[in-house]
């Protein structure tokens, strides 16, 4: 005799048994509610005109009440505006695209570092093994003054690069949004390395003649994830001045800080750092939502500098002969996963849907009290973002990022491509993965977006944007050239 019933373990995917399950858990209040309004609406249709004339008499309201009502809620309603934080929006951002005279193909690089450190060929060695694995291709750049042998890190060369990043991304911006720079009230520039008197901020100030009672602000030393410092600040600056622009500038000056000396720790950097830079136009004004491009949802910040070995893992010092440069520890990728995993637990009860925070908890508690051994559940971030930005830093960061997130191929691409075609940028990066994304026309009205940035010190940051409007594929900026060859395929390996 035939089963009556068909075996569901085999007729039914699982995945559609969770998609059930997450459509339940997140509309649960609207699923409880629209029967209780029905069931009331035919209760009230029952009722005839007298009915219900009756029952609003037999409430016995009367003047002095209801003006202690209506004062009642407008007091409610003034108190409630009044506190509420005001929405920022990323009207449009411009990111610089190096002159095709900075270039530096692998054969260039190694060209120069066997010229550069012909006394110690370990160190050579060194840099091309690192090379061939790092993700980047052939048209990175680096500053006119480091294409020298030996480079000329001069503090004029690196007045020079910084003009040529920030000056070039500011006029970018300019064009784009066509705004005055007599309307920005805020300005941040970040940097992390090179620090000069006056400031790269004051810089800016003297360039574009700013107004004189411009809030300047310029961030050194806070490393890759200062772009997202410098968003979190402006942020906060807005929420006090209304009707405010700020201009957010985020680059690295490369050029002082080419290490030439042999020490491995300190050599890394050189194979993995290149020009890149971006300006951001934030703004609170009412006038700029429409055609704003992002609303800024949430920022989240993870500092582990309470720790020696998380503080240590990034750090700039002399080597033995006495040459400066930054040393990248080999607990890096290790502490990167602790704040990692610090900031998500702050960030994911915030963006999660009801139904991943709902299964998160059943299994702590499930590990706490019956099993401690259960496989902890890992949050499905895909849920809460379309799109991911992961800070460009190296190969190994994304592989673990994505490993850890359990993201696919086409959720780490901007990253892996941004690397690919402009190196590690250092805070600029995560810009140049957003403007990847739009340049392949993927960015849609209501998608959310989740940059992620590493910083010395030790730092991991989040920032939440979601999209304004559909964003057309640019006809302009760093990927306008190029786009159509991406994404390519990366080697494991590229031998040299």
């Amino acid at each position: 005799m035939p089963p009556i019933l068909p075996d569901f373990s085999n007729s039914v995917k699982l995945k559609y048994v969770k998609l059930g399950y997450q459509y339940l858990v997140n509309h649960i209040l609207t699923l409880t509610l629209v029967p209780i309004m029905a069931a009331i609406s035919i209760e009230v249709l029952r009722m005839g005109p007298d009915e219900i004339s009756n029952l609003w008499k037999s409430l016995h309201f009367d003047l002095v009440q209801i003006l202690c009502s209506a004062f009642l809620i407008i007091f409610i309603a003034t108190v409630y505006f009044m506190s509420k934080p005001r929405k920022i929006f990323l009207v449009d951002y411009a990111c610089f695209k190096p002159p095709i005279t900075c270039r530096v193909p692998f054969a260039t690089f190694m060209e120069h570092s066997r010229l550069n450190l012909k006394n110690n060929p370990k160190s050579v060695e060194f840099q091309m093994r690192i090379l061939e694995r790092s993700g980047l291709g052939e048209e990175t750049c680096l500053p006119p003054a480091i294409h020298y042998i030996p480079p000329n890190p001069t503090m004029e060369a690196a007045r020079g690069e910084a003009e040529l990043v920030i000056f070039s991304a500011m006029d970018s911006l300019f064009e784009k949004t066509g705004l005055n720079p007599k309307d920005i009230d805020i300005l941040i520039v970040n940097c992390s390395l090179f620090s000069p008197t006056p400031s790269l901020s004051a810089m800016v100030i003297n360039k574009y003649k700013l107004r004189s009672n411009i809030k300047s602000f310029n961030l050194s030393g806070m490393g890759c994830s200062a772009g997202l410092i410098s968003i979190d600040l402006a942020r906060d600056l807005l929420q006090v001045h209304p009707n405010s622009n700020a201009v957010v500038v985020s680059t690295e000056i490369i050029t002082p800080n080419y290490y030439q000396g042999n020490e491995r720790a300190m050599l890394l950097p050189n194979c993995l750092f290149r020009m890149g830079g971006a300006a951001i136009l934030l703004s609170n004004r009412r006038s700029e939502r429409k055609r704003a491009k992002y609303r800024l949802v949430h920022v989240v910040r993870t500092h582990k500098g309470a720790d020696d070995k998380a503080y240590r893992c990034v750090y700039e010092e002399e080597d033995k002969e006495g040459k400066v440069g930054i040393s990248l520890s080999k607990d890096l990728m290790a502490i990167a996963g602790e704040a990692l995993k610090s900031n998500i637990t702050t960030i994911g009860p915030l963006v999660l849907p009801a139904s991943e925070q709902l299964l998160f908890l059943l299994t702590l508690i499930g590990r706490k009290i019956f099993n401690p051994k259960w496989k902890p559940y890992i949050p499905d971030f895909k849920q809460a973002f379309e799109h991911f930005c992961i800070h460009a830093g190296g190969r190994a960061v994304i592989d673990e990022l994505q490993k850890n997130l359990q993201l696919s191929s086409e959720h780490v691409e901007a990253s892996r491509m941004a690397l690919h075609r402009f190196g590690n940028t250092s805070s600029s990066s995560l810009w140049y993965e957003l403007s990847y994304i739009e340049a392949k026309g993927r960015m849609k009205r209501g998608d959310r977006v989740w940059q992620i940035a590493f910083g010395s010190g030790f730092k991991c940051n989040s920032a939440v944007w979601k999209c304004n409007q559909s964003i057309k594929a640019p006809t302009d900026g760093p990927w306008a050239d190029c786009i159509d060859r991406y994404p390519v395929h990366i080697p494991e390996i590229v031998k040299l």
